[in-house]
Formats: C-alpha cells, sequence, structure tokens
C-alpha cells in the first residue's frame, strides 16, 4: 500500500537552510568559472595577437559591462575558494555538526561579501 503523503510543490515557499544554499551556491559558482574560462582564454587569444589587439582588449576592459563580467568572474571565483576551505575543514573534521555547519556557511557568505567589494574596488 502506498503512503499518502502531502507534497509541496510550490517553490516559492520552500524555505532552504543556510548550508544548502551555500552548497548550490558552490556548485554555480563552480558553472560560472568554467564558463568564465573561455571568456578569459578569449581576451586572451585576441590580447596575444598583435599591438591593436591588446588595445581592444584593454579598451574592452575599460568599459562598463566587461568590468562587471569581470567582477562577476572575481566574486565567483572568491566563493568557490572560501566554499572550496569550508568542505577542507569539513573533510578535516570541523564543522560537521548542524550548528557549526550553518555558522560556516554564514561566514563563507560574508567573507565572499567582503571580497566581493574589493574586487569590485580594484576592477573600477
Amino acid at each position: 500500500m502506498k503512503k499518502q503523503r502531502p507534497v509541496n510543490l510550490d517553490l516559492a515557499t520552500i524555505r532552504f537552510p543556510a548550508t544548502a544554499i551555500a552548497s548550490i551556491l558552490h556548485r554555480v559558482s563552480g558553472v560560472i568559472m568554467f564558463v568564465a574560462i573561455a571568456i578569459l582564454l578569449w581576451l586572451l587569444n585576441i590580447s596575444l595577437t598583435s599591438e591593436s589587439g591588446f588595445n581592444e582588449v584593454k579598451a574592452m576592459i575599460d568599459g562598463w559591462f566587461v568590468g562587471f563580467v569581470l567582477w562577476g568572474i572575481l566574486t565567483a571565483l572568491a566563493y568557490h575558494f572560501v566554499g572550496g576551505i569550508r568542505h577542507l575543514l569539513q573533510d578535516l573534521g570541523y564543522f560537521e555538526e548542524l550548528e557549526s555547519g550553518i555558522r560556516s556557511a554564514h561566514v563563507g557568505f560574508a567573507l565572499t561579501a567582503v571580497l566581493s567589494v574589493l574586487a569590485g574596488v580594484w576592477v573600477w
């Protein structure tokens, strides 16, 4: 006999814990970095073709759109790095309990926010 369980399919009412959000964002930042490799290699290729190519890339980087993309890439890199350190510490046996895991996720969010602001200052 199949048990009847309530099923909540309204995603707007589901509240994820901080640890789940941290895990999802870690995966998303990895995908962003994977795509960023193509963008950065494309810019590198153009800049190495000639002096005019270098000047073209320099002009693109000085623009707001490419600056915003670079800021996003640096933010994803920072989050992925902080999340990776958090996972390494968990592999060593730290922050495995629920409360300390939630705290470490919040610390990771805060560190990423600081690093993101610093990246924004550096890019612009």
